[in-house]
Formats: C-alpha cells, structure tokens, sequence
C-alpha cells in the first residue's frame, strides 16, 4: 500500500496541483491585504467615507452603530460588506490568473518546437522516389504514371470480366 501511495503522490499532476493549492493559500493572502488596504480606502473615500466591510443588517431588530458593536451584543447579522468585499477580492484574483494564464499560453506558443527536419534517411529515399518517378516518366512517354515508382504502364490491362 505505501508503494502505491508513493507512486500516486510522486506523479507529476499530484505535485503541480498541490504547489498551485500552496503559492494560492499565499496568494490569496496578498490579494486580501491589497483589497482592503489599498483598493477599499480610495473606494470609501471617493464614496464620501464609505467602509464596506462595515456594512450589515441586523437580522435582531435592534440598531447597532458598527457591525463590531452587533457582534459584541451577539446579534444576528447579515454582513453583505464583507460579501461585497469579497466579490472584489474574487474579481481581482480572477483577473491576475487570467493575465497570468495568458502570458505563460503566449510563452507556451513562443517556445513551441520548430518542426523538425526529417531524418538523412528519410531525404534520401525521398530523391530516390521522386528519380525513379522521374526516370518512369521519361520512359513512358512523359505520361505521368497511376502507381508510386511509374508501374501502370507495365502492368497488362485487366482481363475482361463479362459473363
């Protein structure tokens, strides 16, 4: 059982999808820290002070000041800042892979393998092919022949099948 386990863990899917999981734990972190420290603040005071992550119904009935306040009295809450805060961060984090995505498929088609030459092998069977073709040529009267190497004109014509 720990051979098997050890040979599905040392596949190459398994180790690139667990260190896409890791660098996205750490990602997401940066995503999080950008959105509610440098986009929120600007957003909130272009919109006259506005602090999404504060913003909340109380599901209570009572009025809170702040959703810290509805918290510490153990009030019911629905927190649709924190939801809008988090589209953003989605929406962000979307784009980054896209524009990521994007420039590795466009390194992927840069890097492609030019085709590859054939073989000296393979080019010189090629020449004699197309001599032989030539040389068939010649012989039947510049008549291009129906076979490869100019067989048809020496082969008898089909014998008659009629009844």
């Amino acid at each position: 059982m720990f051979e098997e386990f050890k040979k599905f863990i040392s596949r190459g899917n398994v180790v690139e999808l667990a260190v896409g999981i890791i660098i996205g734990a750490a990602f997401t972190g940066i995503v999080n820290s950008l959105v509610k420290d440098i986009l929120m603040p600007p957003i909130g005071w272009i919109m006259g002070g506005i602090d999404f992550s504060n913003y909340f119904v109380s599901l209570s009935g009572g009025h809170y000041d702040s959703l810290q306040a509805a918290e510490k009295a153990g009030a019911a809450t629905v927190n649709y800042g924190r939801f809008i805060n988090a589209c953003i961060n989605f929406l962000i984090v979307s784009g980054a892979l896209f524009m990521i995505v994007r420039q590795v498929n466009r390194l992927h088609v840069l890097h492609k393998e030019a085709p590859k030459t054939p073989p000296r092998q393979e080019l010189l069977l090629e020449e004699i092919r197309d001599a032989l073709r030539a040389q068939a040529n010649d012989q039947s009267g510049g008549q291009p022949s129906s076979q490869p190497g100019g067989q048809a004109a020496n082969r008898p014509p089909p014998a008659d099948r009629s009844p």
